[in-house]
């Protein structure tokens, strides 16, 4: 079901890891944001937006991380976008084939991977999504994943954040070949920070669905986890640990892994 979060801005919601979809009205149609995860709710979100009448005329992908590549074909053959190191790193991924992506990545079997990370790759640089709709401003940052892009919706002050910001998920280093993951998270969310006073509204990739007071909470909050993490400090985050939510337990071993591989 797709949920109003502001003018034109609508939010599907997966089953899997609370993981967000974004469809922002144009003039002539839908720009989709991370389509979504299972199969059953990709063809759910096509059907809603063909009922409406409403075409996918642009589709973005955040991150070149499976989950946020996926598409439906009743979605119909929409340009699919990413920055320029999304997308490059998306074909190296690839270039074994689709089917050892999906097994090194345990991958469930209701996801749909005929159209996994057909993405083009704007020309590096590219400030905003080229479509006929809202301008959508890039935000791009090597936090979380190479050429990761948070997406400012300027009109309409929505802000969708990829995967940051989260109030379930601790902040997820890209630990396969960044020379300082820590200092890029760090320096992406001082880019979050400086857009924050244009939102009203912020979306995560996972996790709840937050406003302008909450978006400059968050990054304090990872901001707290990464330095605690550099400096060996004790870590007091409820998103590990007795005070994670009912489901987010494994967020504990993902937070000790991360220990593990920067001491």
């Amino acid at each position: 079901m797709l949920r109003r979060v502001a003018e034109g801005v609508w939010v599907h919601e997966s089953e899997f890891c609370q993981s967000k979809a974004v469809v922002v009205q144009g003039r002539g149609g839908v720009l989709l944001i991370d389509a979504g995860v299972l199969s059953d709710e990709l063809a759910c979100l096509a059907n809603d937006l063909s009922d409406s009448g409403q075409t996918v005329v642009a589709g973005f992908s955040t991150h070149p991380h499976w989950d946020h590549l996926l598409w439906h074909p009743r979605l119909g053959a929409a340009p699919r976008y990413g920055t320029a190191r999304c997308a490059a790193t998306v074909r190296e991924r690839l270039s074994g084939g689709v089917d050892a992506v999906a097994k090194a990545a345990g991958i469930p079997e209701e996801v749909p991977l005929d159209l996994l990370g057909l993405i083009t790759g704007l020309p590096a640089e590219t400030a905003r999504i080229p479509w006929d709709g809202p301008g959508v401003r890039i935000v791009e940052h090597q936090a979380h994943a190479p050429g990761h892009a948070a997406l400012l919706i300027e009109e309409r002050g929505v802000l969708v954040a990829g995967d940051m910001l989260s109030d379930v998920l601790v902040p997820m280093l890209d630990l396969n070949g960044a020379v300082d993951p820590i200092e890029d998270y760090l320096a992406a969310l001082r880019l979050l920070e400086g857009v924050a006073g244009d939102v009203d509204v912020f979306v995560p990739g996972h996790g709840s669905v937050g406003g302008a007071d909450e978006a400059h909470a968050r990054i304090d909050q990872d901001r707290a986890y990464l330095q605690s993490l550099r400096d060996g400090r004790p870590l007091s985050d409820p998103r590990v640990g007795p005070s994670a939510k009912d489901g987010w337990e494994w967020v504990a071993g993902v937070h000790e892994r991360q220990l593990q591989r920067l001491t």
